[in-house]
């Protein structure tokens, strides 16, 4: 069974959520250039590219390869970057960088603690994010309240940052995201066919069982208060996991 069969269910007013999406991509691009979208390509990111090309909005797409992405991944990204009117940006780690710490650290030290964790990802993920972000007033993302408690209160606009972030999908259901994707016959990433419903590095990312939590499969080993990558992480040092 797919992702599409499994969890398209939109909700009753799916239809005002999209046309407040919609509403607020297309103010994003007329008030806050230059921004940019911060993509994963996962199911939520997916559909809000899906509706920058369809908008035939003015916003570049930009995508964190950081050396460690299934090749799922990777495939998905050629895919988007063949198909996608809207500009598609690779950002890679700094190859000495990553190369150093390897060498000192090993090839999957973030099974090893917390802190070697946190040091991959701020190499692979938060440096090329910074990079990424570089010159532009506001950004987007996928995050939505649902994904998790952390993600609870997400506005639609967060202007807490010197940055704006918009968060076009906050209200959105997971069986929102799907309705939307099979409706539109959006390409998507093959893992979540395979009960994937977060998909971030390979060595730090597994398929969920029934009843788990969303991102369970995401850095599984670590205690649920530590699951943060850097990607989202507020001045007051309020964080929200990536």
């Amino acid at each position: 069974m797919s992702a599409i069969d499994l969890h398209a269910r939109p909700s009753k007013d799916f239809e005002a959520k999209l046309a407040e999406t919609q509403a607020l991509l297309i103010r994003a691009a007329s008030e806050f250039s230059p921004l940019t979208q911060a993509s994963s390509l996962g199911a939520e990111d997916v559909v809000i590219t899906h509706l920058i090309n369809r908008l035939e909005l003015d916003i570049p797409v930009f995508v964190l390869d950081t050396g460690m992405l299934h090749q799922e991944t990777l495939d998905l990204l050629e895919r988007t970057k063949a198909s996608s009117r809207a500009a598609v940006n690779v950002f890679r780690p700094v190859q000495e960088s990553v190369v150093h710490f390897v060498t000192r650290e090993g090839a999957e030290p973030m099974y090893r603690s917390i802190e070697l964790r946190k040091a991959c990802c701020h190499i692979r993920k938060v440096e090329p994010l910074e990079r990424a972000l570089t010159g532009q007033r506001a950004w987007i993302t996928g995050l939505r309240r649902e994904q998790s408690a952390a993600r609870a209160e997400v506005p639609l606009i967060d202007t807490t940052e010197a940055r704006t972030k918009f968060n076009p999908l906050a209200n959105w259901t997971w069986g929102d995201v799907w309705h939307y994707i099979g409706t539109n016959q959006v390409d998507y990433h093959p893992l979540h066919d395979q009960f994937y419903p977060s998909i971030g590095c390979a060595p730090c990312t597994r398929a969920i069982s029934l009843g788990e939590d969303f991102r369970a499969g995401r850095w599984w080993w670590e205690d649920e208060a530590a699951k943060e990558c850097g990607l989202h992480v507020k001045q007051d040092n309020e964080k929200v996991a990536a």
